[in-house]
């Protein structure tokens, strides 16, 4: 199944306005049975360049982590009744110097019927996204993992 990528980024954008702050879009969303998937880029902009011309680390970050959430709302969107879905830690490392526009690529790392049946006995699970963030040359310049949990209402 597809989702509605378009739907999925305004509503995400909305609840998290610091990623329409970098100029960071969502452009593409999947969640088929070869799992959960998000995409996400960062435009080359001045304003969010470091010291060596390219992507500030902070942007890179942000841009991981809001292509980690769209993954996050693909796959559990629908189960926000039983819980808020929260980062609980991440770890990113820079391999590469990222010049240009870049593009993240997320990927949820545990099935969702686990989640959710974890969720529902009463837990609080945790699941890691991973996420590579390339070059327009495709050259993979930053390798990153968000966890996240579900945190049960009440």
């Amino acid at each position: 199944m597809t989702v509605d990528a378009t739907a999925l980024a305004a509503g995400l954008i909305s609840a998290v306005p610091f990623a329409r702050t970098v100029g960071i879009e969502i452009t593409d969303v999947t969640l088929d049975a070869g799992g959960v998937r998000a995409t996400a880029t960062l435009p080359d902009e001045e304003r969010l360049h470091n010291h060596v011309a390219g992507p500030h680390a902070g942007a890179l970050f942000a841009l991981g982590e809001t292509a980690s959430g769209a993954v996050v709302m693909a796959a559990f969107g629908q189960h926000l009744s039983l819980g808020t879905p929260l980062a609980v830690r991440a770890d990113i490392a820079y391999h590469k110097l990222a010049r240009g526009p870049v593009t993240a690529t997320a990927t949820l790392d545990r099935r969702v019927d686990e989640v959710i049946a974890e969720l529902q006995a009463g837990e609080r699970p945790e699941f890691p996204v991973t996420i590579e963030i390339a070059r327009a040359d495709g050259a993979v310049t930053t390798v990153m993992t968000v966890v996240w949990t579900i945190r049960p209402h009440g």
